[in-house]
This record gives C-alpha cells, sequence and structure tokens, in this order.
C-alpha cells in the first residue's frame, strides 16, 4: 500500500528557521514550540508554554548530543527551574495541544513513551536518569497518545530532531538476507564487498531509506582518517547495532543508513562512495541503477 501524504505547517515566528518555530499537522490536534535559549523569554511567554505538556532539553554534553524530556501542568514554569539549574541545553522544544486538552497521566504516559523511544535509538545521551513509569489510561486513551506520538514523529523530524528516530530494522531481520530477499521485497537489493571478499553486506532500498540488513559483516574496527563516519561507526558499536564476530563485526539488527555511502563507510570502516560501491546482483552499481531509473522518468 502507497503511505498516505500528510500536510505539515512550520511558522517561522520572526521569519528566521533558526528562530521561535511552531509546527502542526493537519488533522492532528498537537502543537510544536521550538524555542532556542537565546530566545527562551519569548517563547515562554507564548499562550502553549503555560499549557499542560511535555517538553524536551536539547544540546550537547562532553561532545555528545544530550537531552532531557521532563512534564509538567504548566510547561514554562518547569522549564524556568532548569534555566537555573541546567547548562549544557541551546534550545527547549514544548510538545501540548492547540486546545490544552492533555491532563497529567496523558503528558506522563507521553514522557515516559518518549523516553523509551529515545533510549532505544541511541541518538542521544539523556539525563533522566530513570525511564518514568507509564501511567494508568484506558485502552482508549492509550491508543489515542500512541496516534499522538506517531504523529509528534513526523512534526519533530521537519524540525531536525532526530532524538526519537530509531533507525534499527527488527521487523525484516530474517527476511530481508537470503536468496529469496528479492522475492519478497519489491525494494532494490544491494551488496557491499570489502576485504578481497571477506566482506559482505546486504542492504534494501525502501523509499528514502537504505537498510543495511542483519547479519550483514562489517570491518573489525575503523581505519580511515579521523572524522567523517567514525563518529557513526563507533555509535554502532557502543550501542550493539555491529558486534564481534571473530575477524570481523556483524550487524546485530537491521539498520537504516540516510545515505548509501555513510552505509559503505560503516562497513568498509572507512570513507568510501556508496554510489560505486554497492551493487546488485548483475554488476550495476548504485549509481547506475539510479540512472536507468531516472532515464525511464517520462
Amino acid at each position: 500500500m502507497t503511505p498516505q501524504g500528510r500536510s505539515l505547517e512550520l511558522f517561522f515566528v520572526d521569519g528566521r528557521p533558526g528562530g521561535l518555530t511552531t509546527a502542526e499537522v493537519f488533522n492532528w490536534t498537537g502543537h510544536v514550540l521550538r524555542i532556542p535559549r537565546t530566545e527562551i523569554v519569548r517563547g515562554l511567554s507564548r499562550e502553549q508554554a503555560k499549557f499542560t505538556g511535555v517538553y524536551l532539553l536539547l544540546g550537547e554534553h562532553e561532545g555528545r548530543p544530550y537531552a532531557y524530556v521532563g512534564e509538567g501542568e504548566e510547561v514554562a514554569e518547569r522549564i524556568r527551574s532548569h534555566d537555573a539549574k541546567r547548562d549544557w541545553w541551546s534550545e527547549a522544544v514544548i510538545i501540548t495541544t492547540l486546545s490544552n486538552n492533555l491532563h497529567k497521566a496523558h503528558v506522563k504516559y507521553l514522557e515516559a513513551r518518549i523516553v523509551e523511544k529515545a533510549r532505544a535509538a541511541a541518538v542521544s545521551n539523556l539525563e533522566n536518569g530513570n525511564t518514568p513509569p507509564r501511567s494508568s489510561l484506558s485502552e482508549a486513551a492509550v491508543a489515542n497518545m500512541e496516534e499522538f506520538l506517531s504523529t509528534l514523529d513526523i512534526a519533530l523530524a521537519a524540525l531536525g530532531i532526530d532524538l526519537m528516530n530509531d533507525r534499527r530494522r527488527r521487523a525484516v531481520v530474517s527476511a530481508a538476507v537470503g536468496t529469496t530477499a528479492q522475492q519478497m521485497f519489491a525494494q532494490p537489493r544491494f551488496e557491499c564487498v570489502g576485504e578481497k571478499g571477506a566482506l559482505r553486506a546486504h542492504a534494501l532500498l525502501d523509499g528514502e531509506v537504505f537498510s543495511v540488513q542483519a547479519g550483514s559483516m562489517a570491518r573489525s574496527s575503523w581505519v580511515g582518517i579521523e572524522g567523517g563516519y567514525k563518529p557513526l561507526y563507533s555509535k554502532l558499536v557502543e550501542t550493539g547495532v555491529i558486534v564481534n564476530d571473530g575477524a570481523s563485526r556483524k550487524f546485530a539488527d537491521s539498520y537504516a543508513f540516510s545515505s548509501p555511502s555513510a552505509a559503505a563507510a560503516v562497513v568498509l570502516g572507512r570513507a568510501a562512495n556508496g554510489r560505486l560501491e554497492w551493487k546488485m546482483a548483475d554488476g550495476r552499481s548504485y549509481a547506475e541503477w539510479e540512472r536507468e531509473m531516472l532515464g525511464a522518468v517520462e
């Protein structure tokens, strides 16, 4: 089934993308307000900042993305208390509804789920010491909150906030690797071979997602220059996406990369042009396949 399109509106309050920004999705009750710390006074004076909701504090600590997730019956009051106690955050994100119809149990549930999803994604370190328990909600209310979270993912992604974007793809682990993968998936399938054939990795292209499949191999250590995709390689080792497997490593989970080059760099342990390194079964490179696809567009 073709995914249904969604309409999202970003409003730059001062006409600047880096300033106060609101995000709303058509037919969604939620409202997201992004506040740079330099604009905290103006941001917290806005109406939604006084509503019941969830908030994110985002920044860096010891060279790594860092975040804190909280909730409050008046979000502005909670963020003011953090302004004096925490100096690492550079922006706050307030998540409420347009009509202020979230209550305490709603936001405690949302806080718990956001922390759970952020820990699973492992994009940022969390200052939250523990994952808070989910509040007790009716079955219908839980369904509503999960739907709220699903749309929140879209709004945060549009703002460039990757906190909950878990790129692991556990659901396709067993089906995606092997000779029957091409029969089970319509997505193009690619292979990357390194170290004179000692490394082999497989990937599927599904829309914008270039997903290296569980069981694929990767170099045992980063051998390229500093910088580039080395931090990504290190993060995937640290979070257990790629694990030791004798003389090499392997992907314990399928993982969605932002580009073929990012995927190839992690597999090969060095900078790589993924458009050339990834090849189809008939020998065509990703670049050659892409050119053929573009040539077929009328």
